[in-house]
């Protein structure tokens, strides 16, 4: 009989087991594995998708199928492109952003309210970025440190947004600064007598950006894993809580990007721009593949996402017969439908 055995009468309980960093890697590498290939399927659906609406379209309407017509969806949406690919890292962590829509129009309201002033152009934008991005923080930080529910701190933070758009000018106040309507009407020729906007360059280059975050850095990879199990990511000694603060930061960044690409578009800054705007995106975002639960989806599936958005408007505009609220009508079905598929998807799962 041991010490042991004799002082306690008998053999003392084994210690509990604690997960090993080794287990956490082996956890991750299983559940990148198994994601990476559903969100391609997911991207392809959604591919197959834009393909068939466009095509029914083209048989549809006589000038549908005109290049220029497609290449209107990304005009129209450069805006929107942007909002989606923030609201990708958000969605991807497991969270949620409701104030992108908000921080939109605060983003047109700052700068047509500082360049009537006769601020410069440039140090306008740098500000217009770094509110956007300071409130982002600001919610990541309350998400994380505080322990709060990302639905209720983002709500809050729409309606910051929005207040503050309200204080800073309540009419609609145009854009007459040379740098902002120059980038507005310049337009880059392509052939066939068509043409992009700048506006486009800079979504399709966040987007570019955003790809190589998400898959070639470790940044990206800390996504993933707070999304697919935060528990796992920890013991693999990731970053997580910093993560977690900088993806609302990004998004926030991407907000107000956006909401400058939107003044070029609109060339005006108004209190009530972009109300709903995070709801397409959110819709975007899940038609494009992301599972709202985090963990799994491709930013390009975002770009396709809005893509289809675009197209659903597009065919309603040609008809010219139907409400645009059938815009909605339809846009509300599909992501039903595609949260539905999601949801029998993960059901489906070992």
């Amino acid at each position: 009989m041991t010490a042991t055995e004799t002082d306690t009468g008998a053999a003392p309980a084994p210690a509990p087991e604690r997960p090993t960093r080794s287990a956490g890697k082996a956890a991750y590498a299983w559940l990148r594995r198994t994601d990476t290939g559903s969100s391609t399927f997911s991207v392809a659906v959604t591919a197959v998708l834009l393909v068939v609406l466009f095509g029914a379209g083209t048989l549809r309407y006589e000038n549908f199928g005109y290049p220029q017509v497609a290449l209107n969806l990304l005009v129209d949406n450069a805006h929107l492109i942007v909002l989606a690919v923030g609201m990708t890292f958000v969605i991807l962590t497991g969270g949620i952003d409701l104030s992108s829509g908000a921080v939109v129009a605060l983003s047109t309201v700052i700068a047509a309210s500082l360049l009537e002033k006769g601020w410069a152009a440039p140090l306008v934008i740098v500000l217009v970025l770094a509110v956007g991005t300071l409130l982002g923080w600001a919610m990541g930080a309350a998400v994380h440190h505080l322990q709060l529910q990302p639905f209720i701190v983002t709500l809050a933070g729409m309606f910051l947004a929005r207040g503050l758009c309200f204080v800073i000018s309540e009419p609609s106040i145009p854009i007459r600064d040379d740098l902002f309507t120059g980038l507005a009407q310049d337009v880059i020729e392509l052939p066939g007598n068509t043409y992009l906007t700048y506006g486009v360059v800079i979504a399709l280059v966040v987007v570019a950006v955003a790809v190589y975050v998400l898959h070639r850095t470790r940044f990206g990879r800390t996504v993933y894993a707070i999304g697919g199990n935060e528990q796992s990511a920890g013991l693999m000694g990731l970053a997580v809580g910093r993560t977690k603060v900088a993806v609302y930061a990004i998004s926030g960044f991407c907000s107000a990007l956006g909401g400058l690409l939107f003044s070029l578009y609109i060339l005006s800054g108004w209190s009530l721009h972009a109300i709903g705007m995070e709801l397409d995106a959110i819709a975007a975002v899940v038609i494009g593949g992301t599972l709202l639960t985090g963990g799994s989806g491709l930013v390009v599936g975002s770009l396709l996402g809005v893509l289809v958005l675009g197209t659903i408007q597009s065919l309603i505009s040609f008809d010219g017969g139907l409400s645009s609220w059938w815009t909605k009508i339809t846009i509300g079905v599909l992501l039903l439908v595609f949260v539905v598929v999601q949801r029998l998807s993960t059901r489906s799962k070992p």
